[in-house]
């Protein structure tokens, strides 16, 4: 059946929506601060004309193209087009600004098309045991995992020293407590703003932080604004993709295992594998962290691309989406009358494998579709500073703007980027804010749901959990290693 399924999407017509879909997505990635889940949700206008395979294609290869797509302006002008390709950003734009920026987009090619392949391969061999997994993670074990993923903002900081990125992070979490409490439904944070009530949309933060910001620390300098012309090959380099193997294997087991938690999603992927890749380097690699390691692209692009299988597991077994982006294309699925869930099979006999096939095509046509439109995009990005920044401006007012279509999330992105030229001033780093904005809902309404589940029980009870009890040892290890490291660092100054 999945032959038959094979044959069907590589058909001339299908062949050709697919490359449509991956070729959009891998621009609309590209462009600052346009986020995977706004090119699902405005792209399936799109295919409600289509019949249901067709869509199908067209949506997978869209969500395939775009996540790749946030590499490529995260490496070239230092602004993630995507809130995963933070990690990328960090490490490709030191190498593009050493003239290192073609092979780091090679590298990032090949990173995401074997972790869209480690993704696949897990989806279709492994759904139950991934799925017994991920049913384990109940409110006490999500507050835990975004916990984890907090705490991993102190190894961001730009120095050796966590606390900067772990106060980052903090600002980040208080930002995401800002609106209408989700399980008692009162208002926090708002000061009677009736816009707040929503709370603070995460992707006009992460503009602001990234997008104005950068422009604002780069008006005042002299030089000029450089962002690398001279590309070079972007051919991936697969003699360092077999030097750095063990890095995408483990990355791309991760970057699935968490896509399959629903609510965790590829940013969780990214940064979690970011920051193992970084604890499990060895000392020379380390000391290329936060200024140009190969190593760290591999980690994150194999993890952020594997987390689109992932997501799709709890989808297509339970009907419960992975992520926001999954949950876009559960909506396509709605469109054509489909309904996902445990009885897929029987009532779409060869849906799933439809779906199967439908990936790898899009991962093939990834590959080759981002060679041959890195170029042109960096062309874009490649024009002088006079005429780069004023158009970057006006992108980032729509790219907050086209969100919510709210003029208020405008203003919060102008104020997270003063905010973000400020910390940066200071040398604290930005991302930490945003990962703790991304989790801070996640963490905050899972321990309020925990609390009252472990109501008048011990906390020996809480801590008898056997997944949340590895989760804590975890979060417990993180925090030691950072507050050793601290004390290190301040005996030896």
């Amino acid at each position: 059946m999945i032959w038959d399924a094979i044959l069907q999407a590589i058909s001339p017509y299908i062949l050709l929506i697919t490359l449509t879909g991956v070729s959009l997505g891998i621009i609309w990635g590209a462009l600052p601060g346009l986020s995977t889940t706004m090119a699902m949700a405005l792209l399936i206008g799109l295919s409600a004309s289509m019949d249901q395979n067709t869509a199908l294609s067209f949506m997978l290869g869209v969500y395939t193209g775009s996540v790749f797509g946030g590499a490529i302006s995260a490496v070239m002008i230092n602004i993630p087009g995507t809130p995963d390709a933070v990690p990328t950003m960090i490490e490709g734009h030191a190498l593009a600004r050493r003239g290192e920026g073609g092979k780091a987009l090679g590298l990032a090619i090949g990173a995401s098309f074997i972790g869209n392949w480690v993704g696949i391969l897990l989806l279709v061999g492994f759904i139950p045991l991934v799925l017994s997994f991920a049913l384990n993670f109940k409110s006490w074990e999500m507050f835990l995992l975004a916990m984890i993923g907090i705490t991993v903002s102190g190894s961001m900081s730009a120095g050796s020293m966590p606390l900067k990125g772990w106060i980052a992070g903090w600002i980040g979490l208080l930002i995401a407590f800002v609106g209408i409490d989700p399980i008692h439904g009162v208002s926090r944070f708002t000061f009677d703003v009736l816009e707040l009530q929503d709370g603070v949309n995460y992707v006009a933060v992460l503009i602001g932080l990234f997008g104005l910001a950068e422009v604002l620390r780069v008006l005042p300098q002299k030089d000029h604004y450089k962002i690398p012309e001279a590309v070079g090959s972007v051919i991936p380099p697969f003699s360092l993709l077999m030097k750095y193997a063990p890095t995408a294997v483990r990355s791309g087991v991760i970057g699935t295992l968490i896509g399959a938690i629903p609510g965790a999603g590829a940013n969780v992927a990214s940064f979690l594998s970011y920051d193992i890749a970084k604890r499990r380097a060895k000392p020379e690699e380390r000391a290329k962290w936060g200024k140009g390691s190969y190593e760290a692209i591999v980690s994150a692009e194999v993890s952020n691309n594997a987390n689109i299988g992932g997501s799709l597991l709890p989808l297509l077994a339970l009907g419960i989406p992975g992520n926001a982006a999954a949950a876009a294309l559960l909506g396509a699925l709605a469109l054509k009358n489909v309904v996902v869930g445990p009885t897929i099979e029987i009532d779409h006999p060869g849906l799933i494998y439809y779906i199967y096939a439908a990936l790898i095509v899009a991962n093939l046509l990834m590959y080759v579709a981002a060679i041959g439109l890195i170029k042109p995009c960096v062309k874009l990005f490649s024009l002088p500073r006079g005429v780069l920044l004023p158009l970057i401006i006006p992108i980032c007012v729509i790219g907050a703007y086209a969100v919510r279509l709210s003029m208020f999330d405008v203003w919060i992105m102008f104020g997270s980027g003063f905010a973000g030229f400020v910390l940066h001033y200071f040398r604290f780093p930005t991302a930490p804010i945003v990962l703790g904005v991304i989790l801070g809902p996640l963490a905050d309404e899972n321990l309020r749901r925990a609390m009252m589940v472990f109501e008048d029980k011990s906390i020996g009870f809480v801590a008898s959990q056997y997944v949340g009890t590895v989760l804590l040892i975890a979060l417990i290890a993180i925090i030691s290693e950072g507050v050793l490291r601290a004390f290190r660092n301040k005996t030896t100054a």
